[in-house]
């Protein structure tokens, strides 16, 4: 339920999966800049704590399943009502992954990565076009992952689901454009967030364990949020977060048999 505060003539945010991680890092450093945000997720104890960060007056809570169309729609509903019919920008941000070859991950766990990375994703951006078309200079983003550059093993899923963020995000940037409505992708490389310790029903390793082994550099919230800040600002469609996701991009660019080659070892 949405606390009382309101916007009150501020720019205004909704995000998803704001209780933690990157969602919650990018909630702060939109109240930082004087947005009211929106905060949701599934977790509603760790979205109280979140408007406490952020501060009661700066945002509002939503209990949102993002793979429930009927409360994407009451979720945004409730926002327009405390911000006068507007939106700046949405950030969909809720994600989850499962760790280990595809024969190891459950139905579940390949469903519900499809259901809450791709059509959650989907359902947002449907969810929140009016309130976009009614805001002048209004803006989608979309969080999807490095791992959208180049398919990683024991990732093959979660890969598919960000190839798929990025593909729709390519797509909706030409559509909402005829609206006067941007659309970004930021990518991530490694973050420091709870989905390091995602794994497999049949596995006992996490995407930690490989992040590890790999001797990987990893990144904190706080850079995924101040690149999501900066697509807020800009005008490009895709944004990487960490230079050693910038490298990979190049080598996929430029040398993708030699990424195929490290992939197939890395297996």
């Amino acid at each position: 339920m949405a606390a009382a505060a309101k916007a009150n003539g501020r720019k205004s945010v909704f995000i998803t999966g704001a209780a933690s991680g990157i969602g919650l890092a990018a909630a702060k450093r939109f109240a930082r800049e004087g947005f009211f945000v929106g905060l949701s997720d599934i977790d509603t104890k760790g979205l109280a704590a979140a408007l406490e960060a952020i501060g009661a007056d700066n945002g509002a809570t939503f209990s949102l399943d993002v793979r429930d169309r009927q409360q994407w729609d009451k979720a945004l509903a409730g926002f327009a009502k405390l911000t006068d019919g507007k939106l700046n920008l949405l950030v969909n941000n809720a994600g989850i992954a499962r760790f280990g070859f595809l024969e190891e991950q459950s139905e579940a766990d390949v469903d519900l990565q499809i259901d809450i990375n791709v059509k959650g994703v989907v359902h947002g951006a449907r969810a929140a076009l009016e309130l976009l078309k009614a805001t002048p200079g209004a803006r989608l983003i979309n969080i999807a992952s490095c791992a959208g550059l180049f398919g990683s093993p024991q990732m093959s899923v979660y890969a598919a689901t960000k190839f798929a963020v990025r593909g729709l995000s390519q797509a909706l940037d030409a559509e909402f454009a005829r609206f006067g409505v941007g659309v970004a992708t930021v990518m991530p490389w490694f973050v420091e967030t709870p989905i390091l310790d995602a794994g497999a029903a049949q596995s006992n390793r996490t995407i930690r364990d490989a992040v590890k082994d790999g001797s990987h550099v990893v990144y904190t919230v706080e850079d995924a949020a101040q690149v999501i800040w900066d697509a807020s600002l800009g005008k490009d469609l895709e944004y990487i977060v960490g230079d050693k996701g910038k490298q990979v991009r190049f080598m996929t660019r430029f040398f993708p048999n030699l990424i195929r080659k490290q992939m197939r070892q890395s297996s």
